[in-house]
């Protein structure tokens, strides 16, 4: 099992030092988010600064950049980190495309399948000469010259994964990607009755199997050195689920515990503005549910058990300690 952290993006100036901590911590690998900085620049410091440590994007937000966009920064920092990178894409929700990014929106599966298609194409067009000529429906590429041909990547391409909830991205990871990153919002009953059974379907149709394709995530891990930390880290988590929790498209996870009518109450609390009251409505019982939870000499075990022969990749918090990282990623 791999255990990565997040990697602090908040001043570029500190990225490599903290890079190269967490290589030297143990931590199989570091990823970014596209909150409120740039996904991809830290990952081209920490390139630099380490030599070991995979680096991930999870998630940068797909629609908002052209593919060829995309492919290029990915090339580059799989260039200088010597085939370390791997691409984390996501489709974000029609809202922020459209009036965060003031992007169009559609149908964000069938959209997504060309985007990767798309990058493939691109990145074949640059390793092996290929001519570029990609004809989708939102998506079409036929120049390429070689003034905008970058220099080879002796390690091959990136890896491409997708964030997948629902069926028909959880579809196009399995047929299209080399990996998916599950939403934090899920429990071990989704993960292995919904998720796995059509990861295992996608996998077949393109004629791969398990060993060709990385699971990432699947659930929250609460833990800390102590039973403080982990309280509050539990309460962080509470937050998160009644959050996720009053969106709809979120929903199939309740629905597979019988939960419907929770979801619709944090819903209508959302919509009232209540978000104090949200958080109070998620009973410990469901918390439970989406997240294994004990102090640093209690959670391996617990990990093992929630995530161990599914889950090629979790996350855990920075301070995580060294022997802990090596017993669960020699497990």
């Amino acid at each position: 099992m791999k255990i990565n952290t997040g990697l602090p993006a908040e001043d570029l100036n500190a990225v490599g030092p903290a890079a190269k901590a967490i290589e030297a911590q143990g931590f199989s690998g570091v990823s970014t988010q596209e909150n409120r900085q740039d996904a991809f620049l830290p990952l081209a410091v920490a390139a630099t600064s380490t030599n070991s440590l995979e680096l991930r994007t999870s998630i940068a937000i797909a629609f908002a950049r052209s593919p060829m966009v995309a492919a290029n920064m990915s090339w580059d920092i799989q260039r200088a980190s010597k085939g370390r990178f791997t691409l984390g894409i996501g489709s974000q929700v029609k809202g922020h495309n459209v009036r965060r990014f003031s992007v169009p929106w559609s149908a964000p599966a069938p959209r997504m399948r060309e985007y990767v298609q798309a990058l493939r194409a691109i990145w074949g067009c640059w390793a092996n000469g290929t001519p570029l000529d990609y004809q989708g429906e939102h998506y079409q590429f036929s120049l390429m010259t070689p003034n905008f041909t970058p220099e080879p990547c002796e390690q091959g391409v990136p890896k491409v994964q997708i964030a997948a909830v629902g069926p028909a991205m959880m579809k196009v990871a399995a047929e299209e990607c080399d990996g998916v990153m599950l939403h934090v919002f899920c429990t071990g009953k989704y993960l292995e009755e919904v998720i796995m059974p059509r990861l295992d379907k996608g996998l077949e149709n393109s004629g791969r199997t398990r060993a060709d394709f990385e699971i990432s995530g699947g659930g929250f891990i609460a833990t800390g050195a102590d039973d403080e930390a982990v309280h509050r880290m539990f309460e962080w988590v509470r937050k998160r689920v009644g959050f996720y929790g009053s969106t709809p498209s979120y929903w199939p996870v309740f629905e597979q515990h019988g939960w419907e009518d929770l979801g619709h109450k944090l819903n209508d609390m959302s919509k009232k503005g209540q978000w104090d009251d949200m958080t109070q409505a998620v009973s410990d019982d469901v918390i439970h549910e989406f997240c294994v939870t004990g102090r640093h000499d209690q959670i391996k075990e617990q990990i093992q058990q929630r995530f161990g022969g599914v889950v090629d990749v979790v996350s855990l918090p920075s301070d995580t300690p060294s022997d802990l990282l090596q017993e669960l990623q020699a497990s």
